[in-house]
């Protein structure tokens, strides 16, 4: 996995704080985008949980399906690839992880 880094301009004229600050940002950001999917995980679970059968049952298993596998890839980008903790943590359905092809 390659890892971004500031144009090397910029480097020589912010030095070593400027270089600090743009990695803070960086994972700032990365922390708060996680955050939002780990928040549309919730979501789309609750709404699966609310939706005990029927066509309604459908749609939210293939929502919650897309919201696990975003939130998953986006962990795996980062370098965070322990999925049993974050199905622990979130309780994931088995059938969600079916979709998934997880076992």
């Amino acid at each position: 996995m390659s890892s971004l880094r500031m144009p090397q301009s910029l480097v020589r004229r912010l030095g070593a704080e400027g270089d600090a600050a743009l990695r803070y940002e960086l994972l700032e950001e990365q922390a708060q985008s996680l955050g939002r999917a780990g928040r549309k995980v919730e979501t789309a679970l609750k709404a699966l949980a609310d939706h005990p059968g029927g066509e309604d049952r459908a749609v939210a298993l293939k929502a919650a399906a897309d919201a696990v596998w975003s939130f998953l890839v986006q962990r795996e980008v980062m370098g965070l690839r322990d999925r049993n903790a974050v199905i622990a943590q979130y309780g994931i359905p088995r059938e969600v992880l079916a979709r998934l092809g997880a076992r």
